[in-house]
């Protein structure tokens, strides 16, 4: 790296400096990089700021990962059966005769009540407490919401029970026709 001169002019006369360039900015990552590896062994020898270890802020972070995607599939399925239900109330305002819009609106009907049995287990997430910081809070509702799902694994719920109705409806109107 060479020198570099910087020249400055003002009314009482001309100012010039110098400065090697190199060493001024080796000088600031050599500071920067020390400063990183400080960290880094800190994390490493005392574990996150919140007293969790490395291994531990890993599986929190998968643990809220995961039930996020969970909820978001849920959340994008109900929110476009939602726009399509509005759409198709919107096409069934077109049908002036109530005999031909009342079984369009039925099976609307219909829709929201398997929608609803279906993606929306009841679950009774707490309130947050005064005093709680949100991270806790956070994580107190994740774990009860974990614990909902993991529990209705293996029981057929009531979204489940409506969808066998629904297959065996139209294989029994399948049969007949």
């Amino acid at each position: 790296m060479g020198r570099r001169e910087i020249k400055r002019s003002n009314t009482s006369g001309s100012t010039s400096r110098s400065y090697d360039s190199g060493s001024a900015t080796t000088n600031f990552v050599g500071k920067f990089t020390q400063s990183v590896r400080r960290i880094v062994q800190d994390v490493k020898d005392e574990g996150a700021p919140s007293g969790m270890t490395r291994d531990e802020v890993i599986e929190t972070n998968e643990r809220l990962r995961s039930l996020r995607l969970r909820l978001e599939e849920s959340y994008d399925t109900v929110k476009k059966a939602l726009i399509n239900l509005m759409n198709k109330y919107g096409d069934s305002k077109s049908h002036r005769n109530i005999f031909q819009r009342y079984p369009m609106l039925k099976l609307m009907i219909k829709e929201v009540i398997r929608l609803e049995t279906q993606y929306w287990t009841l679950v009774d997430i707490p309130r947050q407490e005064k005093q709680e910081t949100v991270p806790s809070y956070v994580m107190r509702a994740c774990s009860i919401m974990e614990k909902t799902q993991k529990s209705g694994e293996g029981v057929k719920t009531s979204a489940k029970l409506a969808d066998e109705a629904a297959e065996r409806g139209s294989a029994w109107s399948a049969w007949n026709t």
